[in-house]
């Protein structure tokens, strides 16, 4: 039994903010969309009857000797030995509106219960002694990293609009993806039991309204042969003799670095505190990077030029603790020229008629070609992975923009021409695409699209075990909460004790 009393309903507690928000950051989730995903484990996760009740003047907090300046924090509730605040709930709701959440209820009272449920499958995980590994975390890192450079349209755009560097999004994205890959893996464990059989599907099938039958959108299967522009040797070449000027300063005492890094470095988050990264693990950074930085072992010396997959660094080291490193880093970015980027696409403009000449095929030219390893493998074929399991499948919102505009034009069987995009690891490239399929949007059928009812038919057997396991993973669990959220009608019973 999971039970550790912290406090008195009478107590009163003070956190010093900035404190517990670094202490606590887990519980900000880089995306509310994905924090719902992985609490909403109910047939009708999200979906709260009921109005919230008037709030009672009640507190349930434990006294602590408060910095100056600290600010008065509410612990609302208390899971096992974990308290909930009021500002956990305050910035999550606030991460939610910024996402363009709806709830259907009142998110003061549902948020908490959120948390709740996250606590209750970490708590599992630790006894059941779950891990993830530091590589798992920063694969699903720079996952969700690229997809945001897609959106953004380039990595300079995601820094600005989020006014931080890439290093900086991974540094806050570490806490919330390992609880999330846990109670992921966690989920996964408890209904790894659960399967589905064709003659399940069927009954199902059978017993739906014809209006309740799942609509498969649109899909489409799509090839590509990408080709980045040559950066030529003078533009590297100039970045290479400016980063070496930057250490010729440093080393004869003619500046910080710090100052050189403000002024000259292209990592707009890590530029405006000096070049200064915050403490980082080996499996945060990239490989390249990493190898140089660890090695560094005199703080009033400068590294070597190091070339990353974002452009060319010198580090200087401040502090080694643990498997951990603080450094600080100028970035420079070679530039592709204009006129690279039109050469690239004049001859990938040749190479798309030569396909429509059927001189030789898309599939032949992808696998010779292509620079992009993935897909050169596949002749071509692009793929990602759906929650059936890795497809080539796409639904148009799951492309990337720029083949999506693309294809939305084309007939099936159509060469595009050639096109500047970001790719998957942010590099700008030239693209031509080739539409392979087209699936018009339908209601599925058990003949046609049978993986996607049996999914369906499997989710909803897993949702209803999960909640059940909520349900009595509740009554066993210390769980107390302020009188003001003891009224309302919770997606799982039991909260009130």
């Amino acid at each position: 039994m999971w039970v550790v009393v912290l406090s008195t309903m009478a107590d009163t507690i003070h956190i010093n903010i900035y404190t517990y928000m670094r202490k606590q950051r887990n519980i900000i989730l880089a995306t509310f969309a994905a924090a719902t995903f992985l609490v909403g484990i109910g047939a009708n996760a999200g979906s709260h009857a009921g109005s919230a009740p008037e709030l009672a003047q009640d507190t349930l907090t434990t006294e602590e000797h408060a910095p100056e300046h600290s600010i008065v924090d509410e612990v609302i509730w208390v899971v096992g030995d974990q308290p909930i605040l009021k500002s956990d709930v305050e910035m999550m709701k606030l991460q939610g509106e910024m996402e363009g959440m709806t709830w259907d209820g009142d998110p003061d009272y549902i948020i908490p219960e959120q948390i709740a449920v996250q606590k209750l499958f970490l708590h599992q995980a630790e006894i059941d002694s779950i891990n993830v590994t530091e590589a798992e975390i920063a694969q699903n890192i720079e996952m969700q990293i690229n997809r945001w450079i897609q959106q953004a349209g380039s990595r300079e755009k995601l820094e600005e609009y989020k006014k931080m560097s890439i290093t900086q999004m991974r540094q806050q994205l570490h806490d919330d993806f390992r609880n999330n890959q846990l109670i992921q893996q966690m989920r996964e464990k408890l209904v790894s039991d659960i399967a589905v059989t064709p003659a399940d599907v069927r009954k199902y099938f059978n017993n739906m309204p014809e209006d309740s039958i799942p609509l498969v959108p649109t899909q489409v299967e799509v090839e590509i042969i990408t080709k980045q522009p040559k950066i030529s040797q003078d533009e590297i070449n100039h970045v290479k003799n400016d980063l070496r000027e930057y250490t010729d300063r440093v080393n004869n005492g003619e500046t910080s670095f710090a100052t050189l890094a403000r002024l000259y470095s292209e990592d707009p988050g890590s530029a405006r505190q000096g070049g200064e990264m915050d403490y980082v693990g080996r499996g945060m950074l990239d490989p390249a990077f990493a190898a140089v930085a660890f090695n560094l072992t005199d703080p009033k010396r400068v590294s070597k030029i190091v070339e990353s997959e974002y452009g060319f660094h010198i580090i200087q080291l401040i502090d080694k603790r643990g498997d951990k490193i603080k450094v600080r880093h100028i970035l420079r970015i070679p530039r592709v020229s204009a006129e690279a980027t039109d050469s690239m696409r004049m001859k990938l403009d040749s190479l798309a008629a030569d396909i429509r000449a059927d001189k030789l095929s898309f599939e032949e030219a992808a696998t010779v070609m292509s620079d992009d390893k993935e897909t050169r493998n596949n002749h071509g074929l692009m793929s990602f992975n759906s929650e059936e399991g890795r497809t080539s499948k796409f639904q148009m919102k799951d492309l990337p923009t720029e083949v999506a505009r693309k294809v939305e034009r084309m007939e099936v069987g159509d060469v595009s021409d050639a096109f500047p995009m970001v790719n998957e690891k942010g590099k700008h490239v030239v693209a031509i695409v080739k539409l392979k399929n087209r699936i018009a949007a339908h209601r599925a059928t058990i003949n046609e699209d049978f993986q996607v009812l049996q999914n369906v038919v499997l989710q909803k057997q897993r949702a209803e075990f999960l909640h059940n396991w909520v349900v009595k993973k509740i009554k066993t669990t210390y769980v107390r909460m302020q009188d003001r959220y003891k009224n309302y009608k919770y997606e799982y019973e039991g909260w009130v004790k």
